[in-house]
């Protein structure tokens, strides 16, 4: 196996600057896979010699010829608006130089958002030219019609159109700006929860928008101070329309426009204005589609618009027990039918349905999880897709037919791949790594997965110069039987067999993994520097986590901190047992649930956990938002008791250990207000606390000089309380 690394044990610690680099050791590869519409060329942006400054490049299919067609088309990003800063945040965004761009579906025009502006490459080795200017306001959401004629936009709260060949953008809607509304913008739960950033859509023939108008005037704004910034006035503070769990959400409307401007057709969202408008989808006969999931997240209604009336049939509604999960697997045939996920059977998987929404047949079945559609060949009657039939920690892709039968595997090398096929359904991009492959990318057949092309190797020297052992992947049985799985770092051996002091890394959170064989827990910088220091480092998926059926994850319903602290604790008694785990020395850190799982553990397990680090921690949920809070906890006026258990503010009596605690003084995502109410309660309670501020930083501390602060303060704090 090519990308594997041979594994040189040395004696030093890992320098505490490493932690802190941007991206870790073996990760600097490609991103933001494309093909070109005649899958002649494929696009993807890459930082090279370990940069994080990501320049495009493009590989010919045929011929193997990889060359850079775009540099970054701006160096200086110190005006980037706050719009822009806020879009990286939803999108865990820390690549730099050109982050987004798109192909038109039906000719080579390349569209690059900048901060500037929209630049637009006519081909893929044409210098790029500014189409439109950032001088009179941010663009948003750029996006080109089908045909690449115009390009749509949202400014100050409306949405343009800009033909290519030059000219004024015309606008497109009104009656926004002004009033608090928007219009072509998603409101900040469907960005941050629902994973919907866009608030329009083309339709097919380019002629007509379908739109979301979002008014939040009704929300309370949050006001965030920039306590470190040198400005005054409106320029040092943010207010964000933060929807609070029990409070009012956005009402939101979705209008479909003609590309020139007019009055916008109103489609039946239904009586309720207390809805979540989840997807959008325009149908190959240009009826739009819609999934509409109620407040409380146990239902979903997949539903047809007429475009030209507004008038609703509902497709099919999908109910459960415990909450429903929105996903990104409906796909539209040209007949009619359409492909759809579910978890009605307690895993998700798909199914064929006809154009009124009656189910034909089901396509995958067991006690295992489909992850992602990745296409869908009707030509040859053939469903592309990813997920866990080879295991929960692993992720393939499959391929079965639209008639049902067999699966059949396409990806062999046991690990995590992430996969891309091309339009035409020849080839596809293999990401794959596990524990000790860093990400290796290489262009396969979709005819028998066999590999064509190499499109990136590890060439990373600090890879073998770091030491960086690959943990062990175990599993651990909790209390009650149930099966969970663990990863494992040992300390160099010259520390012995143990007990080593020990370290547990967490996040804990729903709609996350953290173990897996992929090599992102290679290079877990934090670990691996700690592991060099003699540190036992572990870490475990506790129910409540993804990628294992609606049942482990729907334990934590209504009363969060409660399983999740059990199997955590279940986990660190699986080392003791094994003689691997100093019971006196057992600490645990982690950032956002993971912050809040540090504080629960800390404070409902004094016994086990003698110190913690919580990074920008939840501290009670009803200071969290609705969509993602709701959906697992009710609200704070239906479940009161379920919201004062699952607050670490409530268990702080119990807190023994040692407590760091750290946060970003800016973050619009997990305020820092949370933080602050922990401290009220730990004053009140005299227990002692240490506190690291970054006052300039987010929900991710993006700055190098924060990072590597911060780890230097962690690092002194695990060595002094451990």
């Amino acid at each position: 196996m090519g990308g594997v690394i041979a594994i040189t044990y040395h004696h030093d610690p890992i320098p505490i600057e490493e932690i802190a680099k941007f991206p870790p050791p073996g990760m600097s590869t490609p991103v933001s896979f494309a093909f070109s519409p005649d899958d002649r060329l494929l696009t993807y942006l890459y930082g090279p010699a370990q940069s994080a400054v990501r320049q495009l490049y493009a590989l010919d299919t045929e011929t193997g010829e990889r060359r850079m067609i775009q540099a970054e088309v701006e160096t200086d990003t110190a005006d980037m608006s706050i719009e822009e800063q806020l879009l990286r945040q939803r999108q865990r965004q820390m690549g730099q130089g050109i982050v987004r761009y798109s192909w038109a579906e039906k000719s080579d025009l390349i569209v690059i958002p900048a901060h500037s502006g929209v630049y637009v490459k006519d081909g893929p080795d044409l210098p790029p030219r500014l189409v439109v200017s950032a001088e009179q306001g941010p663009v948003l959401d750029p996006k080109l019609s089908p045909d690449g004629s115009r390009m749509a936009f949202v400014r100050d709260s409306e949405i343009y159109a800009a033909a290519m060949d030059g000219g004024q953008p015309r606008q497109v809607t009104s009656g926004a700006r002004g009033t608090g509304k928007t219009h072509g913008l998603a409101e900040y739960i469907a960005q941050e929860e629902m994973h919907r950033l866009s608030g329009f859509w083309w339709s097919p023939d380019g002629s007509r928008i379908a739109f979301e108008e979002a008014d939040e005037t009704h929300v309370p704004a949050f006001r965030i101070m920039h306590q470190g910034s040198h400005a005054t006035g409106a320029a040092a503070q943010e207010d964000h329309r933060y929807p609070f769990a029990g409070q009012p959400n956005a009402h939101v409307r979705l209008g479909v426009v003609s590309a020139e401007g007019g009055d916008p057709v109103w489609m039946d969202l239904g009586e309720s204005e207390d809805i979540y408008l989840a997807r959008v989808h325009w149908m190959p006969d240009g009826s739009l589609c819609a999934q509409i999931q109620n407040r409380e997240q146990t239902r979903l209604d997949l539903v047809r618009f007429d475009a030209a009336t507004g008038e609703k049939t509902t497709l099919l509604t999908e109910t459960s027990d415990v909450w429903i999960n929105l996903h990104d697997m409906f796909r539209p045939l040209d007949g009619g039918e359409f492909v759809w996920a579910s978890e009605r059977s307690g895993f998700c998987h798909l199914y064929l349905h006809d154009g009124d929404g009656a189910l034909i047949r089901q396509l995958t079945e067991g006690r295992w999880m489909v992850d992602g559609l990745a296409g869908v060949d009707a030509a040859s009657a053939a469903v592309y897709f990813t997920g866990t039939r080879d295991g929960a920690t692993q992720r393939h892709l499959y391929r079965v037919s639209l008639s049902g039968g067999e699966i059949e595997r396409l990806t062999t090398q046991p690990g995590v791949h992430a996969v891309f096929l091309d339009h035409g359904f020849n080839r596809f991009v293999d990401v794959f790594s596990d524990v000790e492959t860093p990400p290796t990318v290489t262009l396969r057949s979709l005819e028998d997965g066999s590999a064509q092309r190499a499109v990136h190797e590890p060439d990373d020297p600090r890879v073998e110069s770091l030491d960086l052992a690959p943990p062990e992947l175990v599993t651990v049985e909790s209390r009650d039987g149930e099966t969970l799985h663990g990863a494992l770092y040992r300390p160099h051996p010259r520390f012995g067999p143990g007990p080593h002091p020990t370290v547990v890394y967490v996040y804990g959170g729903p709609s996350a993994q953290v173990v897996s064989s992929h090599w992102a827990m290679t290079c877990a910088m934090r670990a691996q520097r700690l592991r060099s220091l003699g540190y036992l480092v572990f870490s475990l998926d506790n129910r409540g986590s993804a990628r294992r059926g609606l049942a482990f994850e729907g334990a934590i319903k209504l009363r969060m901190g409660d399983v999740e602290v059990c199997d955590q604790v279940d986990g660190v008694r699986w080392l003791v047992e094994r003689g691997l785990a100093d019971p006196e020395r057992v600490g645990i850190y982690g950032w956002s649930y993971g912050g809040y799982m540090a504080l629960m553990c800390l404070t409902r397990a004094p016994d086990v956990f003698r110190m913690g680090v919580a990074g920008a921690p939840v501290t009670h949920w009803d200071g969290y938002d609705t969509h993602y809070t709701e959906r697992y906890m009710g609200t704070p006026q239906s479940n009161p008791s379920g919201y004062e258990a699952s607050s670490p503010m409530t268990h702080v009596e119990n807190l023994r250990g040692s407590l760091l605690i750290v946060h970003g003084l800016i973050d619009e995502n997990v305020h820092f207000r949370h933080t602050a109410r922990l401290i009220n309660a730990l004053v009140r309670a005299r227990k002692p606390y240490e506190l690291l501020l970054f006052p300039d930083e987010r929900h991710m501390p993006r700055s190098l000089a924060d990072r590597v602060y911060m780890e230097e303060r962690i690092a002194e704090f695990f060595e002094r309380s451990l």
